[in-house]
């Protein structure tokens, strides 16, 4: 059977949160403003990373964190979609994987409710920040091992989370698979946020010539720490579409995808996958040498 053709128009809405330690709070404040998107025409909609709770002490992030087959965050989230009848993308959830680990992991809903496609992020944020920021995601959460690109109507979307952005191999092998969007729900620190944020969204979308879609935390939570925001639409070309400033909201754009096709034959990159051999130069200097 041959599959209708893709569609080259799409609206798409980002909804930026500032997640606390109750998941039914936060579903709530997510579902208002998901409505608030679909009735701007929004087709596709997309939520932050960790949706459903953010939490840095491990027993209440466990307490919160639920299996997938029991997990009431995403039974409340696939009805919606279903009312609302839109492709919603719930950036991802803290869920239960084994007794002792977690997994982020990025659900794509159809406009019936149905899981269309899961990505469990494979990058873990691990790092102490200059400011006394510690951050160990590895002791909480399993790696994903699968890069994951959905097939929608307006054709393939690129799953990636988060700290996935500074990876950039994995962008170019979701658009070389692919990818005519690429999807990065984040919760980005706001020093991070602050440094790099932006460059790095706009580098990935002109690398990969994919639209760029990436719903953020923003704001001070009840943990104490504080996220970044600036949930932003870029184009293929690197422009920014929309942008969000910091704290809940929701921001859109119109997006036409032929314009994915024209990127790509101005500048024909992706087509140059030359094999190479990487030389390490060896270049024994005595503290005397010049050139």
């Amino acid at each position: 059977m041959t599959p209708p053709p893709e569609q080259e128009t799409l609206r798409v809405a980002l909804v930026q949160l500032c997640s606390g330690r109750n998941p039914t709070k936060n579903v709530s404040v997510a579902s208002e403003l998901i409505r608030r998107a679909a009735a701007d025409g929004a087709q596709y909609v997309q939520t932050p990373e960790v949706t459903n709770v953010m939490e840095v002490d491990r027993d209440a992030l466990f307490a919160a964190a639920e299996p997938e087959s029991e997990n009431q965050a995403l039974a409340q989230l696939q009805a919606l979609a279903s009312e609302l009848s839109i492709w919603l993308h719930v950036g991802s959830l803290a869920i239960r994987h084994t007794p002792d680990k977690l997994v982020n992991r990025s659900y794509l809903l159809t406009p019936g409710g149905r899981i269309a496609a899961r990505y469990d992020k494979i990058h873990m944020f691990d790092v102490s920040l200059a400011n006394g920021e510690v951050y160990s995601e590895s002791r909480n959460y399993d790696a994903g091992r699968e890069a994951v690109v959905a097939e929608t109507p307006w054709g393939g979307l690129g799953l990636t989370i988060c700290y996935d952005l500074r990876f950039p191999y994995l962008f170019r092998a979701l658009a070389l698979a692919g990818a005519k969007m690429i999807a990065v729900p984040a919760a980005f620190t706001r020093p991070t946020g602050q440094a790099h944020w932006h460059v790095l969204l706009r580098a990935r979308a002109i690398e990969t010539q994919c639209y760029v879609f990436a719903a953020a935390q923003g704001g001070l939570h009840e943990h104490g720490r504080k996220t970044y925001g600036h949930s932003l639409i870029v184009s293929p070309w690197g422009e920014v579409l929309a942008e969000a400033d910091v704290g809940p909201s929701v921001i859109a754009a119109d997006i036409d995808l032929a314009r994915v096709d024209e990127v790509r034959s101005r500048v024909p990159s992706l087509r140059a996958n030359e094999e190479f051999t990487l030389v390490r130069e060896n270049m024994a200097l005595t503290s005397g040498a010049r050139e």
